[in-house]
């Protein structure tokens, strides 16, 4: 399975921003419990498939915001 860009440049750096602000806000206690959890991993997700340029969802539903 090959793994084309499906993440357009403004796309990319919209996620790395938020999934930096995400890791932030668990690592820094603003968010705690359950919520402290689903900031790291949404962070995290965020991070790598903004560093990457792929996004499986995208895939999936047939999306693309690189430019044609």
């Amino acid at each position: 399975m090959e793994l084309t860009l499906n993440e357009g440049p403004v796309d990319r750096i919209i996620r790395v921003i938020v999934g930096v602000a995400m890791l932030i806000l668990g690592f820094a206690g603003i968010a705690s419990g359950v919520w402290m959890w689903i900031a790291y991993l949404a962070g995290a997700i965020l991070l790598v498939t903004g560093i990457v340029g792929f996004c499986p969802l995208y895939r999936l539903f047939k999306i693309s915001t690189t430019r044609k």
